[in-house]
């Protein structure tokens, strides 16, 4: 049995299928693609957040998962190199005297970020004025942002852009402030054999056309499959 810790939290990776409620998405594919090669039935752990799906692998309850490659993630998983490039970029409502990137680090300013996100570790690490304010999950940025009165949203760029939609009065900076590398990864209890073999299936899925056919069939914009050296 491959147990794949799968984070519906982040749209570009996995959602739910409106008809038949299961999760979807590229990182579904690889998944059940993997557990073909390996010739194994497939468990999917599906969670609302990177957090929950870190933890997944790391307490021993997935054998496998799709994150954002991060230092301080590396620290119990061993990454694959990234199968997919995702841009991270700020919101903020309509009438915001912030129009730039370097405009939101300073005091007084309040930042959201879906707890335990790639965006959250690093605007920990980025950002040194302003206050970051950290909502349950991804998806629920918008709507805290919203509900606390916060200054601004922070997130991958389509689900701002699905959200801001849908609230109205909201509009996206123009740079994004992050490029975010998706990977896989297995815990490195696992050794070295299991994450080689990983890193070779990852390679192997983008030069074959997998990962951008994935992308395309589930009509995901804005992601970018990962060169070799990305």
């Amino acid at each position: 049995m491959l147990r794949a810790s799968i984070n519906l939290g982040n749209p570009v990776l996995a959602d739910l299928d409106a008809r038949t409620g299961e999760p979807v998405g590229v990182s579904v594919d690889l998944a059940i693609e993997l557990a073909k090669r390996l010739g194994v039935p497939l468990q999917l752990v599906a969670v609302g957040s990177a957090g929950a799906s870190v933890e997944n692998v790391e307490q021993g309850k997935a054998d496998i998962g799709f994150f954002a490659v991060d230092p301080k993630r590396g620290q119990e998983i061993s990454f694959t190199g990234p199968y997919v490039l995702i841009e991270g970029f700020y919101a903020v409502r309509e009438d915001s005297p912030i129009t730039a990137n370097e405009q939101v680090d300073q005091l007084g300013i309040t930042v959201a970020v879906g707890q335990g996100s790639a965006y959250d570790l690093f605007l920990t690490r980025e950002l040194h004025c302003a206050t970051i304010v950290r909502i349950p999950t991804s998806p629920a940025v918008v709507q805290g942002f919203l509900d606390q009165h916060l200054t601004v949203a922070a997130g991958v760029r389509q689900q701002l852009e699905k959200d801001a939609a849908k609230a109205g009065g909201l509009r996206i900076l123009d740079q994004r402030f992050m490029v975010i590398r998706q990977a896989m990864g297995v815990p490195k209890a696992r050794g070295n054999e299991a994450a080689v073999y990983l890193s070779k299936f990852v390679e192997d899925m983008k030069a074959s056309g997998f990962v951008a056919a994935s992308l395309a069939r589930h009509h995901i914009e804005g992601a970018l499959v990962a060169k070799e050296n990305d």
